[in-house]
């Protein structure tokens, strides 16, 4: 069973950073919930080290007041000196942790940089073009949209097809009725009747991101 005196002094921790139950807790630190457990039952001494370091840094306490609050062994009372093999393990593991917290910030950073750079790429000709081609538009109300057309669709049907993304149908296609994939934007349908797309959706894979928006055909 938790201790109760532990639970409280875990939930004012908790309270000063924010959390407000000990399943945030849990995600907040990548730890399970079985190690807050753990915590509340007293057996600090039988957790990992690197568990108590990503508590820790989540509750924005220090290590050594961590185990001072909720270890059951009284170091000072006991006059058990800190073995100094332990300190020394902790202080490795917690550098080792910091570093490994600054590698995947910058890998995370890397990662968006090159997102970032490779779709600017895709959408070079719409970039560089788009702004003259708007420009021409609003000195020539009479230019046809036919001719601007393909400098927008060219580029984002690129876009789509590198992330892997697929329309759905395109639109003004007839087709069954699929509550799944399409959206009633009018009228009503049973499942397998005719619906004619006004809007086009689309899937990424198996995964569903838009529904087609659909009309009953009359």
């Amino acid at each position: 069973m938790p201790n109760s005196d532990l639970t409280k002094k875990l939930q004012i921790l908790m309270q000063r950073v924010d959390i407000s139950s000990f399943k945030a807790l849990s995600r907040a630190a990548g730890v399970s919930e079985h190690q807050i457990l753990q915590l509340r039952r007293g057996k600090l001494e039988q957790m990992r080290v690197d568990i108590l370091l990503k508590l820790s840094s989540v509750l924005k306490v220090p290590l050594s007041e961590l185990i001072a609050t909720f270890s059951t062994v009284n170091l000072v009372e006991e006059k058990i000196a800190p073995n100094q093999e332990l300190l020394q393990e902790i202080a490795d593991l917690k550098i080792e942790y910091q570093r490994s917290q600054l590698a995947l910030e910058q890998q995370r950073e890397l990662l968006q940089q090159q997102f970032q750079h490779s779709s600017l790429q895709l959408l070079e000709s719409l970039l560089l073009q788009w702004p003259t081609a708007a420009q021409k538009a609003q000195e020539n109300p009479q230019l046809a949209a036919v001719k601007i057309l393909p400098l927008v669709q060219k580029p984002l049907e690129r876009l789509l097809q590198t992330w892997g993304v697929e329309a759905i149908a395109p639109v003004g296609v007839e087709l069954p009725y699929d509550p799944q994939l399409h959206q009633l934007i009018e009228g009503t349908a049973q499942p397998g009747e005719l619906v004619k797309v006004r809007y086009i959706g689309y899937l990424q894979g198996e995964k569903l991101l838009y529904r087609a928006k659909v009309s009953p055909v009359t």
